[in-house]
């Protein structure tokens, strides 16, 4: 089912509703698609919508609730996206992960942010690497090393969607680090970011086993956690044709499926192993079929 709330939300010049469904991401964005609500307006578990659009979403079947009923709606269907997860609280727990992490280097942790949350960027975003790091806590018990930790922040701190991202990278990490950090940190920093790019670390390289774990979790999230992620990639590619990237994506989803392991950890083939392969497989099929 499809909600509305009432048009209260000042924002450029008018006032906004917010649109949910209480069954799925997939249903929401079907009805916002059919009735002319933009893309754009998506908001990780909500559409914002011009007070212009409420009578016309009401007709075309939402379902008019207040904003209290709205917000409960949304909670009790298990799709609502935690506040940390959004752009400024995220913005404000990696400031306090950078500085628990490099004591006074603030300037730094400011500048890496700042690319974190370059406008087109919106899978490769600062939510990404909070998830990153997230992650890690868990194959690690929140006693991840500083090298992976820093090799996290960095890993795609230059993101331009080209092959030399993950090399660009770590050559911004070597630069960053080299006048903070001892020589041989440093270039195990610079060694874990151009891992990414492959995700295939070495049989007894456990520092890589966890970033390439951690960097991977994603594709076993649950079935709208994979639908914001494929949502996002695609938008990070917006300027690709639509033919061009479902045959570049199936390429990708085809060498992550080839990976072997895909997880390296035991605790992080416990996590999202089988849920992976579903997702990608999954994926793979609706790319064939578009």
């Amino acid at each position: 089912m499809i909600f509305i709330d009432p048009p209260f939300w000042p924002a450029h010049g008018t006032v906004f509703s917010h649109l949910i469904s209480d069954t799925s991401v997939a249903e929401l964005h079907a009805f916002a698609a059919a009735n002319g609500v933009a893309e754009r307006a998506f908001d990780l578990d909500h559409y914002d919508v011009p007070k212009r659009l409420y009578p016309e979403l009401v007709a075309a079947g939402a379902l008019p609730i207040s904003g209290k009923e709205l917000a409960r709606t949304l909670v009790a269907s298990g799709l609502r996206i935690k506040a940390k997860y959004r752009v400024k609280s995220v913005s404000t727990v990696l400031e306090l992960r950078w500085n628990a992490l490099m004591p006074g280097r603030p300037t730094l942790g400011t500048k890496l942010l700042e690319r974190w949350s370059e406008p087109h960027r919106h899978y490769h975003s600062a939510t990404h690497l909070l998830a990153v790091l997230e992650a890690l806590d868990a194959l690690t018990d929140r006693q991840t090393s500083r090298p992976v930790a820093l090799a996290a922040w960095f890993h795609d701190a230059i993101y331009n969607g080209t092959a030399t991202d993950e090399e660009e990278s770590a050559v911004l990490a070597q630069q960053c680090l080299k006048d903070l950090l001892p020589p041989d940190e440093v270039a195990e920093i610079a060694r874990l970011v151009r891992l990414t790019a492959t995700h295939s670390p070495a049989p007894r390289d456990d520092a890589g086993h966890l970033l390439c774990d951690a960097d991977l979790a994603i594709l076993g999230g649950e079935p709208d956690a994979y639908s914001r992620y494929t949502q996002g990639v695609r938008k990070d590619y917006a300027h690709v044709s639509e033919a061009d990237f479902a045959k570049g994506r199936a390429a990708v989803v085809r060498q992550l499926l080839a990976l072997e392991p895909m997880f390296h950890t035991a605790r992080g083939r416990e996590l999202w192993a089988a849920r992976s392969r579903e997702n990608l497989n999954r994926e793979l099929e609706a790319l064939l079929a578009a």
